[in-house]
């Protein structure tokens, strides 16, 4: 029997390794969904397997994204934009009606990741947590300067920046939008980690950024480490994950392996936590449809290095993908002279 799959974000990295995994099994049908046509990831499928969808945030995103499970058999979403991860959770039962899964961690433990003062209250106690308070007078008594100031909300490294300064601080005024953490001087490793539909850590793999060009890993490597897989488990019970989530931990002024932060989704890298032996992908899918999926698994070390690849495509391929909101295939696209 095979099963459809419908996978969001495959402009990205996540989405796109989510994909390759998918298509990797005999028994999956995997449709690409982006809000952009030129999303890379479209193209990994075959042309009536590739649909748009509204910006994650857009009013209509849901209800589009049901139409395209109706229309298309989808048994499975998986979302892996940070934006459409609560919204869909939020929307959790309306998908249910139809008899599609969703293979995402849970609303709640949505939300204490990506609030990462709810992060920080919930985890603390259970490894070393910076400390982490609302940008306001309290939050800077006491302190070791430099500190560091970011959105309570987030992903990634966008808005982050660093104070060095009690009085730079208090110049900032209050905003329980922002929060005031301590540095974290050492070395930063992420920790992948699946854990079974009770919640039961099946694996959690660390790794290493070896090399890092504007931002983005370029090199890596897979470790096994005690401190650091257990560091992760830790967190992963203490949020509750279903699912999958990337683990952000970082080496503290005692050499601590502390929390830096949570993305309750698949990472870019995951194609190395695959190439290691752990398919997280593969083992979610099975999880969200109540198949068995193993207590225990170990994995390999391995290193990778990137690169960009290059996709050659006719200008109708790209014409040709189904809009979300007419459901039909959009006048084409402007040429430019010469």
């Amino acid at each position: 029997m095979t099963t459809t799959v419908l996978v969001t974000g495959v402009g990205g990295p996540a989405g796109i390794s989510v994909v390759r995994s998918l298509l990797a099994r005999r028994d999956t049908r995997v449709i690409a969904a982006d809000m952009d046509r030129f999303a890379s990831g479209l193209y990994l499928v075959p042309a009536q397997q590739r649909v748009l969808v509204p910006a994650g945030l857009a009013v209509e995103f849901v209800p589009v994204l049901l139409d395209w499970c109706r229309s298309l058999g989808v048994d499975v979403v998986f979302p892996t934009v940070d934006v459409e991860l609560p919204i869909i959770a939020a929307s959790r039962d309306e998908f249910s009606a139809i008899g599609v899964a969703v293979a995402s961690p849970g609303l709640s433990t949505l939300e204490v990741c990506l609030d990462k003062l709810a992060l920080a209250d919930r985890c603390a106690g259970v490894l070393p947590v910076p400390r982490t308070e609302v940008l306001g007078p309290a939050a800077a008594v006491g302190r070791r300067y430099p500190v560091v100031v970011k959105p309570r909300r987030g992903a990634g490294s966008r808005g982050i920046s660093f104070v060095g300064s009690e009085a730079e601080l208090l110049a900032l005024g209050s905003d329980d939008a922002w929060l005031v953490q301590d540095v974290l001087p050492g070395a930063e490793f992420s920790v992948d980690v699946f854990a079974d539909m009770v919640g039961h850590v099946v694996a959690a793999v660390p790794r290493s950024r070896l090399r890092v060009d504007s931002g983005v890993s370029v090199a890596g490597a897979t470790l096994h480490h005690e401190e650091l897989e257990q560091a992760a488990r830790r967190v992963a019970t203490a949020i509750g994950l279903t699912t999958v989530a990337n683990v952000q931990l970082r080496r503290d002024r005692e050499g601590r392996a502390a929390l830096l932060e949570v993305n309750p989704r698949f990472p870019g890298a995951m194609p190395l936590t695959i190439a290691a032996g752990i398919d997280m992908p593969s083992l979610t899918l099975d999880a969200v449809l109540g198949r068995p999926t193993p207590t225990a698994l170990d994995f390999r070390d391995v290193a990778v290095v990137r690169y960009l690849e290059d996709l050659f495509l006719q200008m109708p391929d790209i014409q040709q993908v189904p809009s979300s909101l007419s459901g039909r295939a959009p006048a084409a696209l402007g040429t430019s002279p010469g």
